[in-house]
């Protein structure tokens, strides 16, 4: 190859990538997105935990949500009031302020309390414990089978099994709800913080079907409710459920429950 040659196929090269250039250069232009810069100051206020408890996918869009209307500056759980402050104050909005929320084991059934059917040796899963024979070892069906699901879920290491029941640290816990997706049992909810009078049971059976399988069940004696003067419990399926809006915390539901299912957390 001779020396015109050579050039000659510089030129070619060399052309070839100022077309393509100004190409990629005319395209990024013509078919550019326009971000709104206050979606980027959102979402750097984020705690970038990506985990879907706002509702959406992730923070980045959370982020624009917030910015389109579509969300609420305090829709963050795991960011709580700090965040909220700082997305209302790059909003320029009035600050929400939010209520502090936990998540909840609605069972008191450790290994002492609960009776068990069988022992389990399979995975170290509750999800795969809860589809064998009886919907798992315990003796209730609708308990904690402490195998620790939601452990796996947690990204904030806020929920551990202590002594076979599935505990929450609430001052690790952010509400992001990853555990109550993860439980097969239902047995977790997301509850208002202050709210401190807990019904520590989720079984759907019958009173002595209940203290067959755990002496801290509720065997829905109904004492609580004529104990309480606030109109604060409901029952769904013979289960006490706590309407935390009426209940004012006085304890007289705890004195009267004959198994302990109802406590006052600390």
């Amino acid at each position: 190859m001779d020396f015109t040659n050579i050039v000659l196929s510089a030129l070619s090269i060399g052309g070839l990538g100022l077309i393509f250039g100004l190409g990629l250069g005319y395209a990024a232009k013509k078919f550019a997105v326009h971000v709104n810069p206050l979606v980027a100051e959102v979402r750097e206020a984020l705690p970038s935990a990506n985990c879907g408890a706002c509702g959406y996918a992730g923070c980045d869009a959370f982020a624009k949500a917030v910015v389109e209307g579509d969300a609420k500056t305090n829709g963050c759980p795991v960011g709580g009031q700090a965040c909220a402050d700082a997305v209302a104050k790059i909003m320029c909005v009035e600050v929400s302020n939010l209520d502090p929320t936990t998540a909840f084991v609605k069972c008191f059934g450790d290994c002492d309390k609960a009776k068990e059917k069988y022992v389990y040796m399979g995975v170290a899963d509750c999800i795969d414990a809860s589809q064998v024979q009886g919907g798992g070892s315990k003796a209730c069906t609708y308990g904690c089978l402490g195998l620790g699901s939601c452990v796996k879920a947690c990204m904030f290491d806020a929920i551990h099994v202590v002594n076979g029941l599935a505990v929450v640290d609430e001052d690790k816990c952010t509400s992001c709800g990853l555990c109550v997706a993860a439980c097969p049992k239902d047995i977790i909810e997301i509850m208002p913080l202050a709210s401190r009078v807990r019904v520590n049971c989720n079984s759907q059976e019958k009173g002595k079907d209940t203290m067959k399988a755990c002496s801290v069940g509720c065997i829905g004696c109904r004492k609580c409710s004529k104990a309480c003067e606030y109109d604060a419990f409901t029952f769904t399926n013979g289960l006490a459920k706590i309407d935390y809006d009426k209940c004012v915390q006085c304890g007289a539901c705890i004195e009267v429950c004959p198994t302990n299912a109802i406590t006052l957390h600390a």
